[in-house]
């Protein structure tokens, strides 16, 4: 029935325009090239830049050009040009509405979750990120293919929109900037005056800003006409705006990927979010809730489209320049706008193609849509049994928060076993096989719906008492019990739909009204926990608890007191002093690389561990299990929560629609096809984030890779092979910094019952590194560290992992004389 209304509602609302109205009211078939146009151009810039044809000096350059002339000509050309008769004012006020309602959004939850160090520009960065669209550049081309030859008058649109962002709601956000550094200036010379007069000029010296009042201005004093002397010239510059700034475009992406790192990850998540997700939905709700004066059902409904298209827009390559010119998050500003513009191809293709759809068979539609629900669950059900054996088997269910990650996990399963069974039962005339197999579906996937708020929480309790404070079996009887309610609550209430097979709406206006409740709750309870979690530093709590228990297994040993384990060992295990560890031959260094470390290294004391530790039974070793035991991957958990999260948003933006729409149209389908693979498909969610865990799978089968391809390779080459900025960072090590580094860092632990080893941990020498100036940050650093390991100056323990930036201990090569 829903999927009936959505396929020829709008033509019945539409007659009087005639059936296939509603397929004229957009052109796709000039979207493609014009897409294919815009990013093959975009990719030229990409390439030019890359293959170092124009440096980044000279596309500045071009920039200044594309910013100051051709876009400024643009503006006025347009300005004056605008026919504000044909202009439907209710459209423009729904797109300012949604904007101010994203910037204030993104600026409130920035300046409540960000730390004190750069909230106010943080704030002021990421709300203009989320609000200002490439309009000019990447919006006209495909805005005039799909309305060029239906609705010419939306093009004038953009130029009314675009002043917005640029007169309204930049400045906002470019006064928290100044803000920002006036706090950071410490002693306050500035006044507050002066900072708002400083923001005042700033957009007056843009010129953007500039030539769009000049433009208004002159509209009216010239009567919608350039004067004939001036056209041609104002032309020119115009006209040279859409290629160079596209390909511009593309220069400014050249190796910003490479700043997206690990920290910035969860921000970018939130502000593309932001401004994919939530934009064009407020954008297309407030055009559908303002714009009641329009006679013309056809008009209304091509302009609430318009204006989801318009909020999929990514965001414009000036923002970039602004978090430039405030030395502020460069690299979630700059990593987002290249990822936004790639996302967002797809994201108005496929609307476009929804939207032109002359007509389609409404069961055809109902069949895909289980089609694709099926065949994603019988994938996800794989990569689900594959994560929980991988819980099982490290025994990892039973530590927290891991307990209520498995009964996630658990809900997803059933979630997938419920949709499969569905696809056969809803073919048959089986009530209760029905009702019983939607019971299952529909509580599982509450429960799905749920437990991402309840793991939250449990961060934020783990995080503040290092203990829930609450038995966890309340949490896993709320994680189960109140979706199994709201079922129950359904099923007595409900009444069944008549000729549906899609579970989301067997029971109708009931069924959406308890899948919104619980979404909401669950939106709540899981995004508050993710904002108390981050206003605290979960990293010190985290080392304290795992260092501080293991570290209480080794005691640390000052070299006068060492005779006190020497004279236990005895005589006959002098030369392996080791009792527990089983030492393996060291590995040969480069005879250069030995030659200069002849004279630096301290010689080794009996009673000391020399070499690799192969047993188990190694305190070092014991101590590195204990850590990864009690290692609660908060990170992964916060990513998983986030990214459900956001899956919740899509299904509750899915439910309201239809609650609130009569007829929900065509764009509703592209939401409900994401939204079926959002339910259906999280497994491969828990699969990338937990299914291949670091310890049981990915390391030992690099290990076993190793040892079956690599050892006898490695054994046969001679270390003289190494490359020469290896042994070059080796020999300047070890001849100028190791007697230093071993000093500093090195200290003696237990290994055994009567042995030391000197060791450091990696992390520790990661600092020493950058506090001494061979690094100049943590990546520097660890890339010295490899090198260092490469080179044989320092190896693992047990010779298993890489130089890492972590509580693994190394120690460095020593060499007998």
């Amino acid at each position: 029935m829903m999927m009936k209304m959505m396929m020829e509602g709008p033509v019945a609302n539409s007659s009087h325009e005639g059936p296939s109205a509603l397929s004229s009211a957009m052109s796709i078939d000039k979207l493609f090239p014009a897409l294919l146009e815009c990013f093959g151009i975009i990719l030229c810039g990409y390439i030019a830049g890359r293959a170092n044809i124009i440096t980044s000096t000279q596309a500045k350059g071009l920039g200044n050009f594309v910013s100051k002339f051709a876009l400024p000509a643009l503006l006025f050309k347009n300005m004056v040009q605008l026919d504000f008769g044909n202009v439907i004012w209710p459209f423009l006020w729904s797109i300012l509405i949604a904007k101010v309602s994203v910037f204030v959004v993104v600026c409130v939850l920035t300046l409540i979750v960000a730390s004190p160090e750069g909230r106010y520009s943080k704030a002021g960065l990421f709300s203009i990120f989320a609000t200002q669209s490439n309009d000019f550049a990447l919006g006209y081309p495909i805005v005039e293919a799909l309305y060029q030859s239906t609705f010419p008058e939306y093009l004038q649109y953009i130029y009314l929109v675009a002043p917005v962002s640029l007169m309204l709601l930049n400045p906002i956000g470019f006064a928290f900037c100044e803000i920002q550094k006036w706090k950071n200036q410490g002693n306050h010379q500035q006044s507050k005056l002066l900072i708002v007069g400083l923001v005042i000029l700033q957009v007056l010296k843009n010129p953007i800003v500039f030539m769009v009042v000049i433009g208004i201005i002159a509209h009216f004093v010239l009567h919608q006409t350039i004067p004939a002397f001036m056209a041609e010239f104002v032309d020119g510059l115009a006209n040279s705006f859409g290629g160079a700034a596209l390909f511009y475009l593309g220069l400014s992406m050249v190796g910003q990927l490479r700043k997206l790192t690990k920290s910035t990850v969860v921000t970018l998540i939130l502000l593309l979010t932001a401004k994919l997700l939530l934009m064009p939905l407020i954008c297309k709700d407030m055009v559908d809730l303002l714009d009641n004066s329009n006679t013309s059902a056809l008009n209304h409904s091509s302009l609430s489209n318009y204006a989801f298209i318009y909020g999929v827009f990514p965001t414009a390559p000036s923002v970039a320049i602004y978090a430039v010119y405030y030395n502020a998050e460069l690299e979630v500003v700059t990593s987002g706008m290249v990822i936004s513009t790639f996302l967002s191809a797809p994201i108005m293709y496929v609307s476009a193609w929804l939207l032109t759809i002359p007509w389609m068979d409404p069961q055809l539609l109902m069949n895909s849509l289980q089609n694709v629900s099926f065949n994603i669950s019988i994938v996800s059900l794989v990569a689900l049994v594959w994560t929980i054996g991988v819980m099982f088997l490290t025994k990892k269910c039973k530590r927290l928060p891991h307990l209520f990650t498995v009964n996630l996990f658990w809900a997803q399963f059933l979630t997938c076993i419920g949709m499969i069974l569905w696809n056969f039962v809803v073919k048959e005339d089986n009530f209760v096989g029905q009702v019983l197999t939607f019971t299952l579906l529909c509580t599982s996937l509450y429960s799905s719906y749920v437990w991402p708020g309840l793991i939250a929480l449990s961060l934020v309790l783990l995080k503040k008492y290092e203990d829930l404070k609450v038995s966890p079996g309340m949490l896993v009887i709320t994680g189960w019990g109140f979706p199994t309610l709201v079922t129950a609550v359904l099923l007595i209430s409900g009444q069944k739909m008549p000729d549906t097979i899609d579970p989301s709406i067997f029971y109708g206006k009931q069924q959406i009204i308890c899948t919104s409740v619980v979404l909401a709750l669950s939106i709540l309870l899981g995004g508050g926990s993710l904002v108390c979690l981050s206003r605290g530093s979960w990293a010190q709590n985290e080392q304290s608890q795992d260092g501080g228990s293991a570290e209480d297994l080794l005691i640390e040993v000052e070299p006068e007191n060492q005779n006190l384990f020497e004279g236990v060992t005895p005589p006959g295990d002098l030369n392996r002093a080791c009792l527990i560890c089983d030492c393996a031959p060291p590995q040969p260094m480069p005879d250069m690389i030995i030659s200069t470390n002849m004279n630096n290294t301290p010689p080794v004391l009996t009673g000391q561990c020399e070499n690799q530790c192969e047993s188990t039974d190694c305190l070092l070793v014991q101590v590195e299990e204990l850590q990864q035991v009690a290692d609660r991957q908060v990170a992964r958990h916060v990513l998983l929560c986030l990214l459900l999260t956001v899956s919740l948003l899509a299904n509750l933006s899915s439910g309201l629609w239809l609650l609130f729409n009569k007829v929900p149209g065509r764009l509703y389908l592209e939401l409900q096809f994401f939204c079926a693979v959002a339910n259906y498909g999280q497994g491969f969610l828990s699969f990338a984030l937990f299914g291949l865990d670091k310890h049981f799978i990915i390391l030992p089968f690099k290990k076993r890779l190793y040892s079956l391809w690599c050892r006898k390779k490695q054994e046969e080459q001679s270390q003289t092979d190494l490359p020469e900025d290896i042994r070059m960072t080796c020999t300047q090590f070890t001849k100028y910094h190791k007697d230093q580094c071993f000093h500093d860092i090195v200290k003696k632990r237990r290994c055994g019952k009567r042995t030391m080893v000197d060791c450091f941990l990696g992390c520790e020498l990661v600092e020493w590194l950058q506090q001494v100036g061979l690094a100049q940050d943590v990546g520097e650093a660890v890339l010295y560290g490899t090198r260092l390991q490469q080179g044989g100056v320092l190896q693992h323990i047990k010779q298993e992992y890489d130089f890492q930036d972590s509580r693994l201990y190394y120690r460095f090569h020593d060499i007998k004389h």
